[in-house]
């Protein structure tokens, strides 16, 4: 399994909300789903038996989509027709809570829709049959343009920090002239403009853009460079570089399916940023997630590396899926966290545990904290522990280190040092995750982590545990386990040491 460098868990812990204005060419997605169980008397093709019909904004629409499901404070500035599916483009987009005052009705075009025919043969996973485009290609008049610009430019106005999205998909909305005017103001007023590019020859358009996000055939088509199969000579071809040279742009980033992607800064040398195989299902989607993702992360202030990784793990999810669907922060979160834990063990600094606890949070998991010093693992200890991980969904166990243990148990224990104690503890299913401390209580770290419920053991009284005050500060659902008479590590070495040795 691939693992990202860790940075991203830090730049994951600062992660925010964040303002962004997506441009582009707005559409609909239709998708008609049936039965294709017989082909047609009168042509050798197949008849769909048509059942229901699922509609979801696409193109910059997905994208706004996808930057809310982001956490994103999202404005959309484009063109729709004067027409019922233009009226349902807004609708839903203003359901999911982005702001549409920048989208124009012109009622000479109509809006872009595209229309999947997906059949169902003999009960078995749907496949998409045909697809029937509904669009116009025409440049949008002088006086659209001008609209729309003074749109975009109230919208990054009015959100101080916002970064600007353009999705093009060469519908006529992206006009030369538009985008110049766009990325000449984010030049002026240092604001980052992300460009997902269309299918075309020229990227002149695109010129002094923060970046673009070509795919591997959309670069080779504009570079002229074919991309080649070899990871390292991915990496080597020059390929992002020409694009940073022809456009002046401060990175590209070139996706490669498989492979990653392709990170190109303009002063650094090219990084192949690896991604998980997946069981790819659907690409629908997966260029506006990567845009929609590289723009959270950069506003949210991440480096380029790891922007683009946090963009692959969430277009990884993306093509898992069928259709165009946002990937909420939580998950995208959480499968990076995924990852790291392929070779981390569950041992945790503080701060690594709180940005996973996070993840776990924003998915609705219940956390369960309990401490000791659980030296000489026995039966009481796994038998508590697997109750207290019953608790809730994950359970969080913190460990007195050595000179913590001397403190409380006198200057013979531990028995096991705290590496001992932790690789012993990591063994036992029920545990999630570890960390050691050495302060005399726990009162900062519940207050730090917060957990759902905190866990004693039955040997105290509510009134003599030491953390009793933060339990009550915190509103913590406190818990006293069962006491486990003669099962406890004082007791065990006792009979050890008294135990009489055998011939």
């Amino acid at each position: 399994m691939t693992v990202p460098h860790t940075p991203i868990l830090h730049a994951l812990a600062r992660y925010r909300p964040f303002a962004a204005v997506v441009v582009g060419d707005f559409m609909l997605d239709e998708t008609l789903f049936g039965a294709a169980e017989r082909l047609s008397p009168d042509a050798p093709v197949p008849i769909l038996h048509a059942e229901r019909v699922e509609r979801t904004p696409g193109g910059a629409a997905n994208v706004a989509r996808c930057l809310r499901a982001l956490s994103g404070d999202v404005s959309c500035v484009g063109v729709v027709g004067d027409d019922e599916a233009g009226a349902a483009i807004r609708e839903q987009l203003e359901a999911e809570g982005c702001d549409c005052r920048g989208l124009r009705v012109d009622a000479g075009r109509p809006t872009t829709v595209k229309r999947s025919l997906v059949g169902l043969a003999q009960h078995r996973h749907p496949q998409k049959m045909f697809r029937i485009d509904i669009e116009s290609r025409r440049p949008i008049s002088a006086g659209v343009e001008a609209s729309l610009l003074a749109a975009a430019s109230a919208a990054l106005d009015a959100a101080p920090g916002a970064v600007l999205c353009v999705e093009d998909y060469a519908k006529g909305v992206c006009t030369p002239a538009l985008l110049q005017a766009l990325i000449a103001r984010c030049r002026e007023t240092g604001i980052e403009c992300l460009v997902d590019p269309a299918a075309i020859d020229e990227y002149a358009r695109y010129a002094r853009a923060t970046a673009v996000t070509p795919n591997r055939s959309e670069a080779e088509r504009a570079t002229g460079r074919a991309v080649p199969s070899d990871p390292d000579a991915i990496r080597d071809s020059g390929l992002a570089r020409a694009l940073i040279d022809r456009l002046s742009l401060d990175a590209a980033v070139v996706t490669l399916d498989r492979h990653g992607a392709l990170l190109q800064e303009r002063d650094g040398a090219p990084v192949l940023v690896p991604t998980v195989a997946r069981s790819v299902y659907d690409v629908t989607g997966a260029g506006d997630m990567v845009l929609a993702a590289l723009a959270a992360a950069r506003a949210n202030g991440f480096a380029w590396r790891e922007s683009v990784e946090f963009a692959n793990a969430a277009a990884g999810l993306e093509v898992e899926i069928f259709g165009a669907q946002p990937i909420p922060f939580a998950q995208v979160h959480r499968e990076i966290v995924r990852r790291c834990r392929g070779l981390s063990g569950k041992r945790r600094t503080l701060d690594e545990l709180l940005v996973e606890l996070a993840a776990h949070r924003a998915g609705g998991d219940r956390i369960v904290f309990t401490n000791g010093c659980f030296d000489v693992i026995h039966a009481g200890h796994v038998g508590y522990l697997r109750e207290a991980r019953a608790l809730g969904d994950v359970l969080v166990v913190a460990v007195n280190g050595d000179s913590s243990v001397r403190a409380l148990k006198g200057p013979m224990r531990p028995i096991y040092a705290i590496d001992d104690r932790l690789d012993i503890l990591g063994e036992l299913a029920c545990v999630d995750y570890l960390l050691a401390f050495d302060e005399p209580t726990v009162h900062d770290l519940l207050r730090r982590i917060r957990p759902d419920v905190f866990v004693k053991g039955g040997d105290y009284e509510r009134e003599q545990i030491a953390e009793i005050d933060v339990v009550r500060e915190l509103g913590l659902d406190l818990r006293l386990l069962a006491n486990r008479p003669g099962l406890g590590s004082t007791q065990v070495i006792e009979r050890l040491r008294t135990a009489p040795m055998a011939d």
